[in-house]
């Protein structure tokens, strides 16, 4: 008995001082990163590696563990590796392929980690070397494209697309990625197109499809010819457009998913629900806001199919049965209030919501300058307006949830930018368009009065007088051109009836800007610019002012109708002196490399940031991969 115990005991003991095992790939990741050639003890050496599980981190974690002068001593068995991953992407055994995907991943990754303050070349040099590097990328990307446009397994395209994101990504700066020069001359253009056009692929892929090409546009694009901005702005395929709108539309679908849900665990009480309103939220405690990060990949993607293709503008406009809805961006827009009224200062949550409020308003932008007023769809049963309509809704709703301490000027300059771009386009083109308009007025003159409320406040730190300035020309474009564009006279006697209802606001604009403007202070000429803008805002009201108050008093009427009021206007319109002002019409064209590109920089570098934080290269565990490779002959 005793003998059994001690036996027990120097098992346990004999046991305990066993050092543990490494897997058989981690012990052939130890041999790469010796200074001798593995093939010499081993000559399948190479054949062997790639039928082991990729062990990530800890060929990841080697990379990273050894320094620059480390990394020079096992250059030449570095870019063995890197060349023997491409030979084996052309191997039909497909456990092959998908390890020497992932294997690549890691080696881009850990490279990139120890050249992080070096230049791109020294990447490519350490990943592949210099004399090979172009035989070398070019066979990596004719791979790549091969496996995204075969037929085959779905897995190997996920990895392949997540292996370009991943090399895209490697720079927080995508236009400091010399690797993506080879990108650049061996295009996988025609392979995302393909999985954007294929409802099974678009299913599987097209988000990131549709990301990695959003980020390709982006590299150097104002310092050399990009062959995807080229490529990207001729695309006339209706499936290709239509399934990259529908990738877009389903992204933006699920931020709204989601913003809603959490405005429903919001709601709590009357108020709450009486408040409700999208993108708006008036509360009393910052803490509260509701917070939903806004997917900038997607609006990015969103903005260069817009700016860059004209025909995709008719995409926006079409429903589309997978959805089962319009694929324009739905309420919520990503442009949430900063900070109410007497509440916290913007954090850095707050900065975020101000980016993406840009970044959606710069794409509506985009839209509102080739405008396509499209006709109703064939089936006449289909509820449906013009795509402009959306886009006017959507700027009214923004005017009216956004009056706060924290004034998103620019924002608000940009909103008005495209009403009056839109509103251009109708007069040019003599469309009537049948819209709430009134509903534009008045957030129009709210605005104005939510600024001489504020006066001191926003004048602390903006120049309040252009925005002012926009809006009393907005009204002076319906005064001049209205009879042109809006649907029936009676929408151009309800104009009147409105800024005759609402004169008390203009009068005080006026008085406003008048003692501004009479002083000799900063303000002086942009005040003065207003006063002359309401010239003829002023003369309808007083022309007709007297005019109804002679009618009541003569009909013993204490307070008119509507209606009533409308009949007086209609009545004495041929009495009515207006001054022609010039230029209403005119406007500048958007430019993005004059006017935005630091902002696109800035949102491409944090893109990229977030893309590579955001990778996964394990997700499919080698159990799945082998289950769907065992029906693969």
């Amino acid at each position: 008995m005793a003998q059994t115990e001690k036996k027990g005991g120097l098992l346990r003991k004999s046991s305990a001082s066993k050092k543990p095992l490494k897997e058989k790939v981690v012990l052939m990741y130890d041999e790469i990163f010796t200074t001798e050639d593995p093939t010499k003890c081993n000559p399948r050496f190479w054949e062997e590696l790639f039928l082991m599980k990729v062990n990530l981190e800890y060929l990841e974690g080697k990379l990273e563990a050894l320094d620059g002068e480390e990394l020079m001593k096992i250059k030449d068995n570095i870019n063995c590796l890197f060349q023997h991953c491409i030979q084996a992407l052309g191997e039909e055994h497909p456990i092959r392929v998908v390890n020497a995907l992932q294997t690549l991943c890691a080696l881009i990754r850990g490279v990139h980690q120890k050249n992080k303050s070096t230049s791109g070349f020294d990447i490519i040099n350490m990943l592949v070397g210099f004399d090979k590097a172009e035989l070398c990328m070019k066979n990596l990307m004719e791979s790549l494209d091969s496996l995204l446009c075969a037929e085959g397994s779905e897995s190997l395209k996920s990895l392949c697309l997540k292996l370009l994101l991943c090399l895209v990504t490697v720079t927080d700066n995508i236009s400091q990625n010399t690797i993506l020069e080879y990108v650049m001359i061996n295009s996988i253009f025609e392979a995302i197109l393909q999985i954007l056009s294929s409802p099974l692929s678009r299913r599987e892929h097209g988000y990131d499809a549709v990301v990695l090409l959003a980020l390709l546009v982006n590299y150097r694009k104002y310092e050399s010819v990009n062959p995807y901005i080229v490529k990207l702005s001729i695309v006339d395929d209706e499936a290709t457009l239509n399934g990259m709108g529908l990738v877009i539309a389903q992204a933006l679908s699920e931020y709204n998913r989601q913003y809603k849900d959490k405005e429903e665990e919001h709601q709590s009480g009357f108020f709450s629900a009486l408040t409700n309103m999208v993108g708006s939220m008036f509360i009393a405690d910052a803490d509260e806001k509701i917070s939903v990060q806004t997917n900038e990949a997607i609006l990015l993607a969103l903005y260069e199919a817009v700016h860059l293709n004209r025909n995709f503008i008719t995409v926006l406009a079409q429903s589309h049965p997978e959805m089962g809805l319009m694929t324009t961006p739905t309420s919520p827009i990503p442009m949430t209030p900063v900070t109410p009224l007497g509440t916290t200062p913007p954090s850095s949550d707050d900065e975020h919501r101000l980016h993406s409020g840009k970044l959606c308003l710069i794409i509506l932008t985009c839209i509102a300058e080739p405008m396509r007023h499209r006709k109703k769809a064939a089936d006449k049963n289909l509820p449906c307006r013009p795509l402009v309509c959306a886009v006017l809704d959507l700027m009214v709703e923004f005017i009216v949830t956004h009056m706060m301490k924290e004034f998103p000027m620019d924002l608000y300059v940009r909103c008005i930018q495209i009403v009056h771009k839109l509103l251009c386009y109708q007069k040019k083109c003599r469309v009537r368009l049948h819209y709430t308009w009134r509903e534009l007025w008045s957030a129009l003159i709210n605005l104005l009065k939510f600024l001489m409320s504020n006066e001191t406040v926003l004048l602390a730190k903006h120049n309040i007088f252009t925005l002012a300035l926009m809006v009393v020309n907005l009204f002076n474009m319906f005064i001049t051109y209205g009879d042109t564009f809006l649907p029936t006279p009676s929408s151009y006697d309800e104009l009147y009836y409105e800024i005759i209802r609402m004169h008390q606001n203009f009068d005080n604009l006026y008085s406003m800007v008048l003692r501004l403007s009479t002083n000799a202070g900063q303000w002086k000429e942009p005040a003065s610019k207003v006063t002359h803008a309401l010239v003829n805002i002023r003369a309808i009201i007083n022309h007709f002012n007297p005019k109804i108050e002679s009618y009541a008093a003569v009909n013993h009427i204490s307070q008119l109708s509507e209606d009533q009021v409308l009949e007086v206007v209609r009545s004495n319109y041929d009495t009515l002196t207006l001054k022609l002002q010039d230029g209403l019409d005119q406007y500048e064209r958007y430019s993005e490399q004059h006017k935005e590109a630091a902002f696109f920089k800035e949102l491409v570098r944090s893109i990229s940031i977030n893309v590579r934080k955001n990778l996964a290269f394990n997700t499919l565990s080698q159990e799945l991969l082998l289950k769907e490779f065992s029906t693969i002959s």
